[in-house]
């Protein structure tokens, strides 16, 4: 069995072959992309690799679970792989449901090209087993007439435009799902990253408070440098995670170690508060 608010040095269809069915509310991770990192360890990464990994996804993820699949392609001999619509198309093979394509729009490239556009996004694959059983939808989008409410028309198949009961106003509306966010060398440029490919926290953040309540596990088949669980913990989310190197395990631990002293503090922080009130 798996004891949840651990991270497993393993690969993760170690850790998922002792999950049982339906066990996961959320799964949000960043898989290898191609060739584009290099990491501590040797990772075999392949085909037929990726297609296990996405099964057992499917079998260990709850009904109406989600999973938040971030990746992108390598550019090889002049083109690009595919290989993140390859992985969307088997997913859906295996019975997850492409809820949602999403992107991460960077605010600059890293590799320019002399003949194509600069590259500056990411797919976020939304996927789920059913429909999902939890959207807490993010409203920090400014709207852009006033408190006007979305549209208040649509067009029909036939093409007459149907007018809408108009909707009660609102200053900021629902976020688009194209989310701009640096990375996390933009953030710390010039600093040496101790992971080629670390995830912004608020990137896992705004995934995991949206598609999961408190309470909900949390899993991620590459931690990585730990990400995913620093934000499960400061979300009140239980989590789990696999990753392969023991170098970046030492980063994982250290994170978790940090991210329960902050919520221990805000705990305190909290209980201070209300017995002054009280007082």
């Amino acid at each position: 069995m798996i004891e949840i608010n651990k991270n497993y040095n393993e690969s993760n269809l170690e850790t998922m072959a002792r999950m049982p069915d339906n066990f996961i509310d959320l799964t949000v991770t960043s898989p290898p992309y191609d060739n584009l990192r290099t990491y501590t360890c040797e990772m075999n990464w392949n085909e037929d690799v990726w297609k296990e990994i996405i099964k057992e996804l499917y079998r260990v993820t709850k009904d109406g679970g989600v999973v938040v699949w971030i990746v992108g392609d390598a550019t090889i001999k002049g083109s690009e792989t595919g290989t993140s619509f390859k992985q969307a198309l088997w997913a859906m093979e295996c019975g997850l449901r492409l809820h949602d394509t999403m992107i991460w729009e960077k605010p600059n490239f890293s590799m320019p090209c002399k003949n194509r556009y600069h590259q500056v996004f990411e797919y976020m694959f939304i996927f789920t087993r059913g429909a999902p059983k939890t959207f807490n939808e993010i409203c920090d989008r400014k709207n852009k007439y006033g408190t006007c409410l979305g549209r208040n028309s649509v067009r029909s198949k036939s093409g007459q435009m149907i007018e809408l009961k108009k909707p009660e106003g609102r200053e900021f509306g629902r976020r688009f799902n194209v989310w701009k966010n640096n990375t996390v060398g933009q953030d710390f440029m010039c600093q040496e990253l101790p992971h080629p490919a670390m995830f912004p926290e608020k990137l896992a953040n705004d995934h995991i408070i949206s598609w999961s309540n408190e309470g909900d596990l949390v899993y991620d088949p590459f931690m990585g440098s730990g990400t995913t669980a620093k934000m499960s913990i400061l979300n009140n989310r239980n989590w789990v995670g696999s990753e392969i190197s023991s170098e970046y395990c030492k980063i994982i631990e250290e994170r978790v170690k940090k991210a329960r002293e902050e919520k221990r503090k805000e705990k305190d922080l909290q209980a201070q508060t209300l017995f002054n009130e009280l007082d």
